[in-house]
C-alpha cells in the first residue's frame, strides 16, 4: 500500500491451503479426493477477471460435471497463495461440488498473479463488488452468491455485506474479527488495538503480507500461459525467518518490521494512527454506522483474537440491519477453539487447547455450513430456521454444547465480585481476596511495572504471531509467582457455578506515571492449585474517557477504568476457586507501556510507573460475571 491509500484489510492467519484443511476433518482419508474432484468438475484456473478500473484478478473456477446447472456460487476472496487444488485442499471445494455448487477462489489485488498495488482487505467495496457482478453474470452461475472462509478469507465479507449487492444472498464468515473496525464499545480497528494498545500480532503477519514491491509478468499472458507459468512460479516471498520473541522486544516498536528486513508497506504508518484516528473510517473495515445486507451464519471461537467485536457485531445485526429479513437471518456458533481450528476438533477424543482438556468438543461444520447455504442460495426447503439455534455455544468446565434465543443468555444474572486484601495482594502467595461481600475499610494494593521487566503472556486469544505468544488455556501459576501481578482468588465453590456472556472489570487506580496500563485475567483454579486462564482484557489509561482522546493521569488522583468486556461460557466446577489477576503488562501479546505518556511507539526508554489498586467502600474494584441460574 503507498502512503496515504485508504486501509483495506486487517487480518491474521494461516496459509491458504491451511485454512481449507483447517475447516476439514482432521482424520478425513484425503488419497482419492483430488482424483474424485477431477472426475466430477469443470476447472477453470487462472481466469483473470476485470474490475471497473481494468486491472485483472487471478480466479480459479470449479462446477459441477454431469449435474444441470446453473449453480449456486461459493466464493472465497483470499491474499493467500492459492494454486491447483491437492489432496490437502480439495475437501470442502468437493463437498460444495457434490452438492451441486459453483467454487471460485479469488487472490486479492496486488496479490501473487493477481494484477495491481496490493490494498489491505482487497477493497471489498470495489473488488468484492465487481467480483460479485461478475460471477453472477457466468452462464454456470445461478446469479446466487455465498461468501465464505476464515481469518482474511472472512474478513472482506463484512464491509462487501454493507454494500449490498444484489447476488450476495448469504455469507459464512469465520473469525472475522479482523474486519472489524468499531463496533459499540470496541475500537479495535480491525485487531490493531485492543484497549488503545497495540496488538502485536498485526504486525508479525504483516511481515510476510506486505509486499509492495514484488516480481510480476506481463499483461497480456493468455490463461493456458498463466496455468503453465503457475506450474514454474508461485511468486511467494521466501522471508527471512525471524524470532518473533526477541524482535518484539527491540525498542524502538516502529521499527520492528524494517530492522527485520520486511518489504514496504503499511505496518510503520499503522503504528502512528491511534484507535479513533479517521482513517481508520475511510477503507475496508466495517463500522457501525453502516448497515448490513445479507444474511450470515458466524463461527468464532473462546480463544480467538476479537471474539468481543465478533460478538457485539452479532448483536448488533439484529438489531440495527434495516432489513427484517437480514436481522432474522443472523445464526452464532462459538467453539472452544484457538484461531480458524473449527475443523481440527477430533471426533472421537477429548480437545485439548492449550493444556487445558475441554471435552469432546466435535460438531458437523459442513453440514451446518450447508444447510444454511442450501436455504439461503438455492432456497431449498430445508427447515433450516426451525432446525437451528440462533446461538450455540460450548460451555467449557462442563463441557458441553448448549443453545440460546440470544447472546448472551437472558437467564444469565450479572453478579458482583469485588477484589479486597490486607494490602498484600502481590502473587499468588499474597493476601487477595475475590468476594461478594461489599468492601470495607479502605485498603489498596500497590506493585511496581517495569516496562524493561514486562509480565509474560501466556495463552488467551491470541493468533497468528508466529510463536511470539501462545494461544489457548495454560497453568498461570509462574505467572502469579511475581510480585507485579496483583492475585484475588474466591473460596472454593460449594457447587458448580456457570459463568455466560460478557465479563466486565471495574478498577479504581492511581499512578506515578503519567499514562500506564492495566491488565484483568479470569482463571479457574483447581483444587490442585493449577490455574488455567480463560479470558483477559486490558485498557490504556489515557483513554479511559474514550479512544477519541487521550487524558494523563496525575500521581494522588484515583481514576475509573473500564476495559472492553471478556467473553466466555465456563462452568467453574465445585471445589475450584474464582481468580483474578491484575497487572499492567501482557507482553508480547500487546505492546507494552513505556508509561512516558509518550507515544510509545517511536520511544527507546521507558520509566517505572508505581502503580496501585483500590478496592474499598468507595473505590470498590470487582468484576462482574454473568452467572447462570442452577438448573
Amino acid at each position: 500500500m503507498r502512503a496515504g491509500k485508504p486501509i483495506r484489510h486487517f487480518a491474521a492467519a494461516l496459509l491458504f491451503s491451511f485454512l481449507l484443511s483447517a475447516l476439514a476433518p482432521a482424520q478425513s482419508d484425503f488419497d482419492s479426493k483430488l482424483e474424485e474432484f477431477n472426475e466430477i468438475a469443470v476447472s477453470s484456473e487462472m481466469v483473470m477477471v476485470p474490475m471497473r478500473d481494468g486491472t485483472t484478478l487471478a480466479t480459479n473456477v470449479y462446477y459441477p460435471k454431469n449435474q444441470p446447472g446453473p449453480f449456486p456460487v461459493i466464493f472465497v476472496k483470499t491474499p493467500y497463495l492459492f494454486g491447483p487444488l491437492t489432496e490437502n485442499s480439495v475437501e470442502f471445494p468437493l463437498e460444495a461440488i457434490k452438492r451441486g455448487y459453483a467454487y471460485v477462489v479469488q487472490n486479492e489485488r496486488g496479490r501473487y498473479y493477481s494484477r495491481g498495488d496490493w490494498e489491505l482487505l482487497g477493497d471489498p467495496a470495489k473488488d468484492g463488488y465487481d467480483s460479485l457482478t461478475w460471477l453472477a453474470a457466468q452462464k454456470w452461475s445461478s446469479g446466487s452468491v455465498g461468501t465464505y472462509g476464515c481469518s482474511s478469507t472472512a474478513e472482506w465479507q463484512m464491509e462487501l455485506a454493507a454494500q449490498n449487492h444484489p447476488a450476495h444472498k448469504a455469507m459464512v464468515p469465520m473469525a472475522a474479527g479482523a474486519g472489524i473496525g468499531r463496533v459499540g464499545e470496541f475500537y479495535e480497528q480491525g485487531n490493531w488495538y485492543k484497549g488503545g494498545v497495540h496488538q502485536t500480532l498485526f504486525t508479525v503477519w504483516l511481515y510476510g503480507v506486505q509486499q509492495n514491491l514484488r516480481p510480476q509478468f506481463p499483461d497480456g499472458l493468455s490463461q493456458e500461459q498463466l496455468e503453465r507459468l503457475r506450474t514454474m512460479y508461485d511468486l511467494a516471498p521466501k522471508m527471512p525467518p525471524v524470532d518473533w520473541k526477541k524482535q518484539l522486544r527491540k525498542l524502538p516498536a516502529i521499527d520492528w518490521l524494517r530492522s527485520a528486513g520486511a518489504n514496504e508497506g503499511p505496518g510503520a504508518e499503522l503504528m502512528t494512527w491511534k484507535p479513533d484516528d479517521p482513517r481508520w473510517y475511510k477503507g475496508g473495515l466495517y463500522h457501525d454506522d453502516q448497515d448490513f445486507g445479507v444474511p450470515a451464519f458466524w463461527f468464532n471461537s473462546w480463544f480467538d483474537v476479537s471474539q468481543g467485536p465478533n460478538l457485539a457485531l452479532f448483536n448488533h445485526i439484529r438489531e440495527k440491519a434495516s432489513d427484517p429479513g437480514v436481522r432474522n437471518g443472523q445464526y452464532l456458533l462459538v467453539a472452544p477453539t484457538l484461531h480458524c481450528a473449527f475443523g481440527r476438533i477430533p471426533k472421537r477424543k477429548d480437545l485439548i487447547v492449550g493444556e487445558l482438556n475441554v471435552g469432546r468438543a466435535h460438531f458437523p461444520v459442513n453440514d451446518l455450513v450447508f444447510a444454511f447455504f442450501d436455504y439461503y442460495l438455492k432456497g431449498a426447503k430445508n427447515a433450516f430456521p426451525e432446525k437451528t439455534p440462533r446461538v450455540q455455544y460450548y460451555t467449557m468446565g462442563k463441557n458441553q454444547w448448549e443453545d440460546s434465543n440470544a447472546w448472551p443468555p437472558k437467564e444469565a444474572v450479572l453478579t458482583e465480585f469485588h477484589l479486597a486484601s490486607g494490602g498484600k495482594a502481590n502473587s499468588l502467595f499474597g493476601d487477595g481476596i475475590l468476594s461478594t461481600a461489599a468492601p470495607s475499610g479502605a485498603p489498596s494494593d500497590a506493585f511496581m511495572y517495569d516496562p524493561m521487566n514486562p509480565v509474560p503472556s501466556l495463552g488467551g486469544g491470541v493468533c497468528c504471531n508466529a510463536g511470539a505468544s501462545l494461544g489457548g488455556s495454560y497453568d498461570q501459576r509462574e505467572i502469579e509467582a511475581r510480585a507485579d501481578v496483583l492475585v484475588y482468588t474466591s473460596a472454593a465453590l460449594p457447587e458448580p457455578m456457570q459463568v455466560t456472556g460478557s465479563v466486565y472489570a471495574r478498577l479504581f487506580v492511581s499512578s506515578d506515571a503519567k499514562d500506564t496500563d492495566f491488565t484483568v485475567k479470569l482463571v479457574d483454579v483447581y483444587p490442585d492449585g493449577t490455574a488455567y486462564n480463560i479470558d483477559d482484557t486490558i485498557l490504556r489509561a489515557r483513554y479511559r474517557e474514550g479512544y477519541g482522546k487521550q487524558v494523563f493521569m496525575e500521581s494522588g488522583k484515583v481514576y475509573e477504568l473500564k476495559p472492553t468486556p471478556m467473553s466466555t461460557s465456563y462452568e467453574f466446577q465445585k471445589g475450584h476457586r474464582i481468580r483474578v489477576e491484575v497487572a499492567s503488562s501482557k507482553f508480547p501479546q500487546y505492546m507494552r507501556n513505556l508509561n512516558t505518556g509518550g507515544n510509545n511507539y517511536d520511544e527507546t526508554k521507558g520509566v517505572v510507573a508505581h502503580n496501585i489498586v483500590h478496592h474499598s467502600a468507595q473505590y470498590p474494584s470487582k468484576i462482574i460475571l454473568p452467572v447462570m441460574p442452577k438448573h
